[in-house]
């Protein structure tokens, strides 16, 4: 059951959330450059060159999965889109998204006429148990090799496209979003963002359940994660906004606003415990926890990240990440100590 409920309200609901806001902060960024004299290319391709470092530290060192090292890449294809009017950009974004569904699904329609119903996907046990020996008891640099090799299984050349159109149609919408001003004044445009809850909610939850009332398939399994997931996740992204709107809400959920403004050091700093977690040169957990227990230290972790951002958030304006990645990108200190009372200036 834990796992069913995190397979439809979380999976693939979460990377689609965080490329949204990727899009959306760009146009930010945008409109500050633009009201300080700047050059918004030069300064976001430093960003960017800056976010390319992080990801390739946070890829190769620490955990395979990062996603700052296609967020990087993607964000110089940005560039080509950001002066594009705010329907445009959603326009383009769902178009992409629509076209490279239906794309994918007329392969594996036609592959499944050819050579019959494609069965859900099975794993390779062998090299899971081989990977698994290696995290468990391999040292530094065969835990490396391992992280590499895979990294590249989802970022090679090839699935890379796939990642691409995955990935990029949502920057396109939250910038769109951005630009019409949609969750930066929603009480405007609350008609506009209850229509959009109500259709990607339920659009998107039907669709995500799609693999346990039709057919567990690689067909609906695709379907759930590229186009269940993104439409969930703008269900979430419109009904929050809503939801905030309420007052007794919006203090009920601030503590997640703390996380969320260190966004970059918490995703770091959570890839570096659980890699002191579960890898041979840490505690050696990997492998050895049930998804219950998994599912448990997750909520933990959140839990101590949300405490520690919120001690953090108390005396400096900003994450150490943060600070660092805007100091390099406007090649100035910014002010990150809180001014305590009695401080002049």
């Amino acid at each position: 059951m834990i796992y069913i409920g995190i397979d439809i309200l979380a999976q693939a609901s979460f990377y689609p959330l965080f490329a949204f806001l990727f899009g959306f902060g760009a146009v930010i960024i945008s409109e500050r450059t633009s009201q300080k004299g700047l050059s918004y290319p030069s300064v976001f391709s430093r960003r960017l060159l800056i976010l390319l470092f992080m990801g390739g530290v946070h890829a190769f060192l620490i955990w395979h999965g990062d996603i700052l090292l296609n967020y990087a890449v993607f964000g110089f294809v940005f560039l080509l889109f950001y002066k594009k009017s705010g329907k445009k950009l959603i326009g383009t974004g769902m178009v992409m998204t629509l076209l490279f569904t239906g794309a994918i699904s007329l392969l594996y329609i036609a592959g499944s006429a050819a050579d019959g119903e494609m069965s859900a996907p099975q794993n390779n046990v062998p090299l899971l148990q081989q990977s698994m020996e290696i995290y468990q008891n391999g040292s530094f640099s065969e835990i490396t090799s391992e992280r590499f090799k895979e990294w590249y299984k989802v970022n090679n050349p090839g699935y890379s496209i796939i990642l691409f159109l995955s990935i990029f149609p949502l920057f396109l919408i939250g910038a769109g979003f951005a630009k019409l001003k949609y969750l930066s004044e929603p009480a405007i445009h609350k008609k506009v963002l209850k229509r959009v809850f109500m259709a990607s909610i339920f659009s998107g939850f039907a669709i995500k359940l799609l693999p346990y009332y039709a057919d567990y398939t690689y067909f609906y399994l695709f379907l759930q994660d590229n186009l269940g997931g993104p439409l969930v996740s703008i269900g979430y992204i419109t009904g929050m906004a809503l939801l905030l709107e309420n007052k007794k809400a919006m203090r009920l959920l601030r503590p997640f606003s703390f996380v969320g403004r260190l966004s970059l050091s918490n995703y770091l700093f959570q890839s570096i415990l659980c890699t002191f977690l579960f890898y041979s040169y840490g505690l050696g957990l990997y492998g050895s926890i049930s998804f219950a227990g998994g599912t448990l230290l997750a909520l933990g972790i959140f839990i101590l990240q949300i405490c520690l951002s919120f001690l953090w958030l108390r005396h400096f304006r900003m994450g150490p990440v943060e600070y660092v990645w805007r100091m390099c990108s406007y090649g100035e200190r910014p002010s990150i100590r809180k001014r305590k009372e009695g401080d002049r200036g």
